[in-house]
């Protein structure tokens, strides 16, 4: 379908209205990660698991994601793009209590394994969607609209931070932010129009999509900033309380000082995208995470270290949305194509909270984050990848004027 078509059949100020509603989920979809990712001390010591354990049971919602996205596709074509987006958005909002009940270590991991199916079909949609709405208003918007998932990951971070500096139980704290955000994302579920491409229409997905082959380079790239990422968002309170002996409050602040970092990187992304390319914002990207590693690795004092997982942050930033953006127009099926690099990336998912853990058991926290390192200095390396990948379809320019300016 050409843009074309796409917006006389749906109309200008109806795809704005869209991107603000597919804004909104993305926002509610990273709240719920930050509201659990600052409580997984309080977690770990409720479920009594030590750190390895917690590296093993972490590695569950990212095993969860990889299993349950390839079916994405297939739900969104069954049950329409709009209905199913609103259907798996609740089922990840309403996830959010069970890892805090978990009693023990078998429960936290069947808790966290349904927290991250949900979270990856969830995902896996409203990336669908953002990426038609993208290609409709013939404009950038993926790393916008990221940036709002980690402005809601910084809005959780903040609840959970100020939950944990007050002692609060997380069983409550989860339960009312839960039921706050299935009612936040169903009311922006409303504003979305059913979209749906050309493809879509003609044919069903296969019910279970392996991820294509154009999939598994702009995936590589991906797999290096997720697990930069993923185990800073897990790790880094865990990593100030253990290593540099601070307390649950400031502890928990490191996790909002990193989705706050990512939320403004992405936020302006769209911008410095237009103007420098995905390769180049990539390279310099992986520059700012690795110099982030070495002063977490370093630290002599915590707000080093919150400085290094701040850099961290807005290095790894981009890299994603630009990921999903690519796989959205490297094949005839946006759904399974975006599907195909969530896989990948959630695979990293899945083996940087066991790696960071076990490294952790064997040796310490401070060489677990060398790792994180060395993995962040792979996407200096592999940024080339996305010239190919780029985007060459959408046409890119300021909102008020009629110049497209494509880069690869």
């Amino acid at each position: 379908m050409s843009s074309e078509s796409s917006r006389s059949a749906v109309g200008l100020p109806q795809l704005r209205r869209a991107r603000f509603a597919v804004a909104a989920v993305f926002c509610v979809h990273g709240a719920v990660t930050g509201s659990f990712a600052t409580r997984i001390p309080w977690i770990q010591d409720h479920a009594g698991v030590s750190a390895g354990q917690l590296g093993l049971a972490l590695a569950f919602p990212a095993l969860g994601a990889s299993v349950a996205m390839p079916l994405a596709g297939a739900v969104s074509h069954r049950f329409g793009a709009r209905t199913a987006l609103r259907g798996l958005l609740a089922l990840w909002t309403l996830s959010l209590v069970l890892p805090a009940f978990a009693p023990n270590l078998l429960a936290l991991c069947a808790a966290l394994f349904v927290f991250g199916a949900t979270a990856g079909m969830s995902d896996v949609a409203m990336n669908a969607l953002g990426v038609e709405i993208e290609n409709r208003l013939d404009r950038s918007i993926m790393s916008g609209l990221h940036g709002m998932w980690s402005a809601g990951a910084l809005i959780g971070s903040a609840g959970g931070t100020l939950a944990a500096h007050l002692g609060s139980d997380a069983r409550l704290h989860h339960t009312l932010a839960a039921l706050t955000l299935t009612a936040l994302g169903l009311i922006a579920c409303r504003r979305m129009p059913d979209l749906r491409g050309s493809e879509e229409e003609e044919a069903a997905p296969p019910r279970f999509a392996l991820p294509p082959k154009s999939a598994l380079v702009i995936g590589a790239v991906g797999f290096c900033a997720v697990f930069a990422e993923g185990a800073s968002l897990d790790w880094s309170a865990v990593y100030l309380r253990d290593v540099l002996g601070t307390s649950p409050g400031p502890a928990a602040a490191s996790t909002t000082a990193f989705a706050l970092a990512m939320a403004v990187a992405r936020l302006v992304g769209d911008r410095i995208v237009e103007r420098y390319g995905p390769v180049r914002t990539v390279r310099v990207g992986g520059v700012l995470a690795t110099i982030g590693g070495l002063l977490v690795v370093a630290a002599p004092h915590p707000a080093v270290a919150m400085c290094g997982f701040a850099l961290i942050g807005f290095g790894v930033a981009v890299v994603v949305p630009l990921a999903f953006a690519a796989a959205g127009r490297s094949g005839p099926n946006p759904s399974q194509a975006i599907a195909g690099v969530a896989t990948i990336t959630y695979t990293s998912g899945l083996i940087a909270p066991s790696a960071i853990g076990a490294v952790a058991d064997a040796t310490s926290l401070v060489a677990s984050f060398g790792l994180v390192t060395a993995l962040a200095l792979g996407l200096v390396l592999g940024a080339g990848v996305l010239r190919s990948a780029g985007r060459e379809s959408v046409k890119v320019g300021p909102p008020a004027q009629a110049v497209h300016d494509p880069r690869h």
